[in-house]
């Protein structure tokens, strides 16, 4: 880590306290003079491990994360069709399934019992005036009756005060708008109705993702509160337009929820291979082997013919990162063998010598600290200042205590 420290022993850095590495101090001039030479026991203590560069199918790994939300499609408003007052509420509280045609609630309406009259009436003249028959039948038609309860009405002649409120669909109550008692007008709505047979799972997907996501593409998912469990489903529909506070869009994912087990505001975690078939004719690396400067991107490159290891930095160019691998758009063949573990204490190594690094593209030998002697620095051609006060200005704990005694 500090790498003006040296000692002709091993020992353990005065700063940090951490294990020294040996340093090789051999003659590449036969190799390359700015190749790093290591030994193979310096290798071995190390750790470096290398690998032979080849060219592999880039498949992307993009991972998204989400929330279950109720297919919007599948929403549908349950409203009062006449007006009236609420008598009764069948359904009392959100979260309550429901079958189509099962009672919501009963209504009293004067409208709806001067149109029973009106009906009643031209039932009796049907045979001379049938056009006003099949009106009356038609405005109760126009209020949601069905054609049983208009032919109870005129089969037994009596009026209904109350009429009943059908649910028009399948589904969970996700809300309830009025109470018992409300006076409500023709098209009020009284129930909010979600069918959670089939929901959405809606995925954030940054900016630098969308390339790899396409739609009807396939998707692998879990949830937090179903560990051990794998959903799939395809991409159904990406956001055209990018929020502007989060920097995200939304991917929707489409699947059946038949066994209900899938439940709105779930937390999902998604996960889409894509294959980057632009990408096929390049090389593929793993990503422990790259150091990135933010402007530099390198590798340490094993040099052939030698017995013991000789590497020498590399700049490549990287394309997509594929989770723990790079695209390599240039810089390196493939066949070529690379530094995949240890990567860090070859460029030290490179660095201490003097040679071509990563923080050094032009090397360059790195001296002590400036005013501090270490051991060993003498032999290596560092003296002592003359009238030493290296680290003189720094007030040290007591220093102000000496100094009145003084």
């Amino acid at each position: 880590m500090h790498l003006q420290i040296r000692m002709k022993e091993p020992g353990k850095c005065p700063i940090c306290g951490m294990d020294l590495i040996p340093v090789a101090q051999s003659n590449t001039s036969s190799v390359d003079p700015e190749a790093i030479h290591m030994t193979k026991d310096a290798a071995q203590l190390a750790n470096v491990l290398t690998t032979t560069v080849t060219k592999n199918k880039p498949v992307k790994e993009v991972r998204l994360y989400g929330k279950i939300q109720a297919d919007e499609r599948l929403y549908q408003s349950q409203v009062s069709h006449v007006p009236g007052r609420i008598e009764r509420l069948a359904i009392n509280f959100t979260g309550e399934p429901v079958i189509k045609g099962q009672v919501l609630a009963d209504i009293y309406s004067p409208e709806l019992i001067t149109a029973q009259q009106e009906l009643l009436e031209t039932v009796k003249t049907k045979q001379l005036q049938p056009e006003l028959y099949e009106a009356s039948r038609e405005k109760l038609r126009q209020w949601k009756l069905t054609d049983e309860q208009i032919a109870k009405i005129e089969s037994s002649g009596v009026i209904q005060n109350n009429f009943e409120v059908l649910s028009n669909t399948s589904g969970t109550v996700t809300a309830r708008r009025v109470n018992t008692g409300d006076h409500v007008s023709q098209g009020t709505v009284l129930f909010d109705i979600a069918d959670l047979s089939k929901v959405w799972i809606m995925f954030d997907a940054y900016e630098s993702d969308l390339q790899f996501l396409h739609i009807g593409e396939k998707l692998s998912f879990n949830l937090q509160a179903l560990p051990g469990t794998d959903f799939k489903g395809n991409i159904i529909f990406i956001d055209p337009v990018i929020d502007p506070v989060t920097r995200v869009a939304k991917v929707r994912v489409e699947t059946g929820n038949q066994s209900g087990k899938l439940k709105p505001e779930m937390f999902a975690t998604g996960i889409v291979y894509s294959a980057l078939t632009e990408y096929s004719d390049k090389v593929v690396i793993p990503k422990s082997a790259v150091l990135w400067t933010g402007k530099r991107s390198v590798v340490y490159v094993k040099l052939p013919g030698s017995e013991e290891p000789v590497f020498k930095i590399r700049e490549v160019e990287l394309g997509p990162m594929l989770g723990e691998s790079y695209v390599i758009m240039s810089g390196l063949s493939e066949g070529e063998e690379i530094v995949t573990s240890g990567t860090f204490s070859v460029d030290a190594a490179a660095q201490l010598e003097g040679k071509p690094s990563m923080m050094n593209p032009m090397g360059g030998k790195t001296s002590s600290m400036p005013g501090m002697v270490m051991p060993g620095d003498e032999k290596r051609g560092y003296s002592k200042p003359v009238n030493d006060t290296s680290m003189k200005d720094m007030n040290m704990p007591g220093d102000s205590a000496k100094s009145k005694m003084n």
